[in-house]
């Protein structure tokens, strides 16, 4: 199930991020014609791990890992619906948020990585909404306490029960010493437009706050009397859905279960492999061009369904960066490999171009620039290896973009009769994936002089060869065969030797230069700031309040301010 630990052979354990509804343990999905009901009913038994039970729908990793497959499947198997109520099956309770018990027994590492696909999982449906016209609304019939109201705070539009006992509250710093750490500062001040001293005040108390000020001060839109409810919520829905862009309707296609093998140092996917180097403390993840053209038009398209090449590469790179955050702590760099015919992978992006106004294709295009996304935040250092017998062309040239460092080989090997490696840009590197700050990789790359992006745009449809590539500054370096092993191991070698929290740290500021966001406010500086924090002892020390939680005792603080 998702969440639950796997066993590889050699009795190491595993996350699996793979699920789907008939294997939920805490969300019920219902679709009814334009409207879809997501049902939060979290089972206090079904946690991740021992040593917790997830009352008052308090969620963990498996929680959200269930969530953001429906809000997957709704994109691509639901063309029909227009509008999402997300509530709780739970009497007079949302949401209590993330669960105290399994944050303060957790690792630091875990920590930090459940509040990251958290936070994706949010994007996710803020995207879904402003990108595939599918419009949230979150019914808040109790209690929505720190990630439970941050929830609610992803979608479109709060209805909150007026009864006098449900409230909106963010308790996480008198509580736990912490930050409402997946968007909760962020989206008060920069989506809901809330005052900064009203925010202020709201943040900093226990009991949240409930009706006409809940309202007023713009921490829901609209109260209604439990009478009333459910007129309400029908209302809402109604009228969201007439005003939704989605242009989708008839069948949707099916988000088949990935074929996937997994060993001890391997991962084995239809078109994506992963093969990890645990001395050299390296994932490399080779990604196949497809072995035929695309279908000629939209209809072969959709009956190829998700086994059409861009949603299954997609598919499976989302997964496997994934498995090797949570699982696999101990390597240090990803290193993106392709292979395969170049012409192949442009026909692909020929064809989501010529569509991009199809439902379906758009789909493809929005999943494409998440799972680009998951990638520029992941915190390893990230390298792309442009070899003979590459096909990193359009799309897949994003991951030269997204690399921390490029290496690109001149010309062929001796004994290798591959062709040399070349890159080819198209329209999909020019708009189609910004990045969380809203540039694209080459926009960011290329910040300094808008007239190099002109360049490199002037290059479209050109098959660049290393030194082509290197001029237009596409790569980092071009090497030839004598110093191309010296200089990758030598490389590699001090990568490895740096500490990780220095790299995570550099990585992060180095990688989205420019603009902020909401989007990049969370990931950047919320995200450090709360991994900061979850590592200080007010936080998670002995005497801290995530230890003390529930005790009786008061957490013990150092008060010197940092």
């Amino acid at each position: 199930m998702a969440g639950e630990d796997r066993t590889l052979a050699g009795g190491a354990k595993y996350i699996d991020f793979q699920t789907e509804p008939s294997r939920y343990k805490h969300w019920k999905l219902d679709v009814a014609g334009e409207v879809a009901t997501l049902t939060m009913d979290v089972d206090e038994d079904g946690g991740l791990f021992e040593g917790y039970q997830l009352k008052l729908n308090s969620y963990d990793l498996g929680v959200d890992i269930e969530l953001a497959d429906a809000v997957q499947r709704l994109r691509f198997e639901y063309p029909d619906v227009k509008v999402v109520v997300v509530r709780s099956a739970k009497n007079r309770v949302f949401c209590a948020g993330a669960n105290i018990r399994m944050l303060a027994g957790a690792t630091h590492a875990h920590k930090v990585n459940f509040c990251k696909f958290t936070n994706e999982t949010r994007n996710g449906l803020e995207d879904s909404s402003e990108n595939s016209g599918q419009r949230f609304i979150t019914v808040v019939n109790g209690t929505a306490a720190g990630g439970g109201y941050e929830l609610a705070l992803a979608t479109d539009h709060i209805i909150l029960a007026d009864d006098g006992a449900a409230s909106v509250a963010l308790p996480e710093v008198p509580l736990l010493a912490v930050l409402p750490g997946t968007g909760g500062l962020t989206r008060v001040v920069d989506k809901r437009k809330v005052r900064r001293d009203h925010a202020d005040y709201f943040c900093t108390i226990e009991e949240g706050i409930k009706g006409k000020r809940a309202v007023a001060w713009r921490l829901v839109d609209e109260i209604a009397p439990n009478s009333k409810l459910e007129a309400r919520i029908a209302d809402r829905a109604k009228q969201f859905a007439a005003a939704s862009k989605r242009n989708a309707s008839g069948k949707g296609i099916a988000l088949t279960k990935l074929s996937r093998m997994i060993d001890q140092n391997s991962i084995r996917y239809g078109f994506v492999s992963v093969d990890i180097d645990r001395l050299g403390r390296t994932a490399t993840i080779s990604i196949q061009a497809p072995e035929a053209a695309p279908p000629a038009d939209i209809d072969g398209l959709v009956a190829l369904g998700a086994s059409f090449w861009p949603l299954q590469v997609a598919r499976e790179l989302d997964d496997a960066i994934l498995h090797l955050r949570i699982n696999e702590l101990e390597v240090a760099m990803v290193v993106f490999k392709s292979h395969g015919e170049r012409a192949n992978v442009l026909a692909c992006d020929a064809l989501l171009e010529a569509n991009k106004t199809h439902w379906l294709v758009n789909e493809i295009r929005q999943y494409w620039k998440r799972v680009l996304k998951r990638i520029d935040v992941t915190s390893r250092t990230l390298v792309t290896l442009v070899e003979p017998g590459s096909c990193f062309a359009g799309t897949l040239a994003e991951l030269v973009f997204a690399a921390d460092r490029s290496y690109m080989l001149i010309g062929s090997r001796q004994g290798d009769n591959r062709p040399p490696p070349s890159i080819e840009l198209s329209a999909m590197n020019f708009g189609p994936y910004p990045m969380s700050h809203g540039l694209t990789r080459l926009q960011s790359r290329f910040q300094a002089d808008p007239s190099d992006l002109e360049r490199a745009r002037g290059s479209i449809g050109k098959a660049l060869d290393a030194g082509e590539a290197e001029a237009l500054g596409l790569v980092t370096f071009a090497l030839d065969d004598i110093d191309w092993d010296d200089e990758i191991r030598v490389f590699f070698e001090e990568r490895a030797s740096f500490s990780p929290d220095s790299l995570t740290g550099m990585e992060a500021n180095l990688r989205f230069v420019g603009p902020e966001t909401m989007e990049s406010k969370i990931f950047a500086r919320l995200t450090a700031w709360q991994n900061w924090i979850f590592q200080r002892p007010n936080a998670v020390g002995e005497d801290g309040a995530l230890r003390r939680y529930g005790t009786g005792e008061r957490p013990r603080f150092d008060m010197t301010r940092v």
